[in-house]
């Protein structure tokens, strides 16, 4: 099975962009995208279509953070959605300085660049922004493969 690939989306109406160039990076991803596609809840949902700058505190530039999902529900409620491995979702733990734990200092670095800016544009629109780990989507009734 892929771990990556082009998503078919299903329900076409509900998609809000352009459901052709929908691509999944995880199977958790991928997951997500079912649920948002069948559940009566979300009125409308997309991938990768919301673009936000942010600067990175690795190299103090700007970059574009393609966003994974962005959700409409019924309610009228609108959350961005990062879907992250909870692992990711914390600070490395401190240790000898190898290159493996440098990658994992600067990954989580950019991470949070994105995550705060991505905060920021949220609540300037009167969004949500939220990062859903393996345990967010369990809770949603998400399958969740070990991997």
């Amino acid at each position: 099975m892929a771990y990556k690939g082009k998503y078919t989306v299903k329900n076409k109406k509900k998609y809000a962009g352009d459901p052709t160039k929908v691509t999944y990076r995880s199977l958790w991803e991928r997951n997500a995208f079912r649920w948002a596609e069948t559940n009566p809840q979300v009125r409308a949902w997309n991938s990768e279509e919301i673009v936000v700058p942010y600067k990175c505190k690795t190299d103090n530039k700007l970059h574009r953070y393609f966003v994974d999902m962005l959700i409409e529900m019924t309610n009228g409620e609108v959350i961005l959605v990062e879907i992250k491995p909870k692992k990711q979702t914390t600070p490395p733990k401190p240790m000898r300085k190898t290159k493996k734990h440098l990658n994992e200092v600067t990954t989580y670095i950019k991470n949070t660049s994105k995550w705060n800016a991505a905060q920021q544009f949220a609540e300037h629109k009167g969004w949500k922004f939220q990062i859903w780990t393996e345990d967010t989507l369990r809770n949603l009734g998400i399958k969740v493969l070990k991997g």
